[in-house]
């Protein structure tokens, strides 16, 4: 199996859907809030809506990752993506990121998006482990890996340097049967097979 089916997972408070070009404009303007800088990374000068225009494009037509645009249900507003990428199909295993805008925080969307993508990654893509990097100075975004059930698997001490300052790098991971044990329910699903 692979990522070439691309969902539309509905939760009670997102919708996480395939991404279009149109995305584009409102990505822009998330992947250069200042929060967002800090916890992923800094825009290089490579970075231009035109690119971003491009790479939104087409996220539809990779059958090794999955990006999908997390939308508030109640608005339909986009406010960020979640992505399963470094697909190993022998090991049954990819890594996972997510990011969310200013206005996608504090408000349980997040959680709800990491729930939904994993429990497609396990359910529907026959995963065994999802893994995930999250900077040590970012303790929302692991408590909302620690609710969909990822555990802490070490530490890449002093890894990053950020603004001049020195950051740990946690790696966690969540495996299927883990998930299994946590009673994770199956997701609301409208596959979506992307034809060329």
């Amino acid at each position: 199996m692979d990522f070439s089916v691309k969902p539309v997972l509905t939760g009670d408070k997102t919708v996480l859907r395939p991404f279009t070009a149109a995305d584009a404009d409102t990505m822009w303007e998330i992947v250069n809030d200042p929060e967002v800088v800090r916890f992923t990374f800094e825009p290089t000068g490579e970075l231009t809506l035109d690119r971003l225009r491009s790479w939104y494009g087409v996220r539809t037509a990779d059958p090794d990752r999955l990006d999908l645009a997390v939308t508030d249900r109640a608005t339909g507003e986009l406010v960020g993506e979640v992505v399963l990428y470094e697909w190993d199909p022998a090991a049954r295993s990819c890594t996972f990121r997510t990011l969310l805008g200013p206005r996608g925080r504090d408000r349980g969307l997040g959680s709800e998006a990491t729930r939904l993508i994993v429990g497609h990654a396990f359910g529907q893509v026959g995963l065994h482990r999802v893994q995930l990097e999250v900077y040590a100075d970012n303790p929302r975004a692991r408590r909302a890996y620690e609710k969909a059930g990822f555990v802490v698997e070490g530490v890449r001490r002093e890894a990053a340097l950020r603004g001049g300052t020195r950051v740990d790098e946690v790696l966690m991971a969540v495996l299927r049967h883990e998930w299994r044990a946590r009673g994770a329910t199956q997701v609301t699903a409208e596959p979506r097979l992307h034809t060329p």
